[in-house]
């Protein structure tokens, strides 16, 4: 089966006046038909960037960016004009972060919804006012019909982010990507809003890439995951394997770190330090001085990808040591 997404030595630069940010380093990622990918990883570690990558979204006039990106067999970085309009929304669609932000406070839901449909679609505005109807009773809005004239404001927190999911879906797009959509929301909404994904996820046959930093929310929704660090993916696999047996020191850490009922009265395994400064991206492993299995070379050279099992690599030549400790 042909790769819905796949990327290569995908690099991304920010310039300013006083210095260039590094932000993704050489990623390289795929996603099959109706599969879920979460991408892992703390503030910074260049998830979001490589999402607004693949829908262009990046300022042009401040970024630099190299590799190959192809999305549904089209060569992302070669559209432009009509044809990247086109692409955005169609073919591949996203969630915001913050619902309250994405949305344009002077129009009201149901109208920001149908404008898409009738962009991409050539409807009429009675068939592109039914279309965004159907989609918020799809996300289960209470009331659907008269939320269409609701304004973003006059909307809670977990409503807005449902119709954020209705506007991303109302065109079928075959790539979803969510960014930290579930982030501003309580625990029981974020539930909600997760299983709400998966389920419309499935029932549309979309390819998903999903990017969080809490562990919970990419093992509930994620059939494989990509751990990111200092932009780079530093560990792959499905998302069992991360889970029960995480190769890498870094997503061990993010593990260790991870709050849970059974640690009451015990110290936070936190990790040490602070992810590095991408303006001075390091020669070698950029998780090396957080590491406590890091020698000379991990400081000098980058490490190789090592292929643990079947569809299991992370990028580290200390693994044996790293394993090791765990059996200890």
């Amino acid at each position: 089966m042909t790769p819905l997404v796949r990327i290569e030595d995908l690099r991304v630069r920010f310039r300013t006046a006083e210095r260039t940010v590094h932000a993704v380093n050489g990623v390289d990622l795929s996603l099959m038909p109706g599969e879920v990918v979460g991408l892992l990883g703390e503030s910074g570690s260049g998830k979001s960037v490589t999402l607004k990558a693949l829908l262009r979204l990046l300022p042009e006039a401040r970024t630099t960016m190299s590799g190959r990106m192809a999305v549904a067999g089209q060569d992302v970085m070669a559209l432009g004009g009509s044809a990247l309009r086109a692409y955005r929304g169609s073919v591949v669609s996203m969630i915001f972060q913050e619902p309250m932000l994405a949305f344009d406070p002077v129009f009201t839901i149901g109208e920001q919804i149908a404008e898409a449909v009738r962009r991409h679609e050539n409807a009429d505005r009675t068939a592109a006012r039914a279309r965004a109807l159907e989609m918020l009773d799809r996300v289960r809005i209470p009331s659907a019909k008269r939320r269409l004239d609701a304004y973003p404001h006059e909307m809670s927190g977990g409503m807005r982010q449902r119709a954020m999911i209705a506007l991303a879906l109302a065109c079928r797009p075959k790539l979803l990507l969510a960014d930290e959509p579930t982030t501003a929301l309580d625990a029981t909404v974020q539930i909600q809003i997760l299983l709400l994904l998966r389920e419309l996820q499935k029932e549309f046959g979309m390819g998903v890439i999903f990017v969080t930093h809490d562990i919970g929310v990419a093992v509930e929704v994620s059939d494989r995951l990509a751990v990111m660090y200092a932009g780079r993916i530093v560990e792959r696999g499905s998302a069992r394997d991360l889970i029960r047996a995480a190769a890498h020191p870094y997503p061990r850490g993010l593990l260790a770190s991870t709050v849970h009922g059974a640690m009451r009265g015990r110290r936070l395994d936190a990790i040490p330090g602070a992810p590095p400064d991408l303006a001075k991206v390091p020669d070698g492993c950029a998780f090396a001085p957080r590491c406590r299995f890091a020698d000379a070379e991990c400081v000098s050279r980058r490490p190789d990808i090592v292929r643990i099992d079947a569809g299991h690599e992370a990028e580290c030549r200390r693994l044996d040591a790293v394993a090791a400790s765990a059996e200890g």
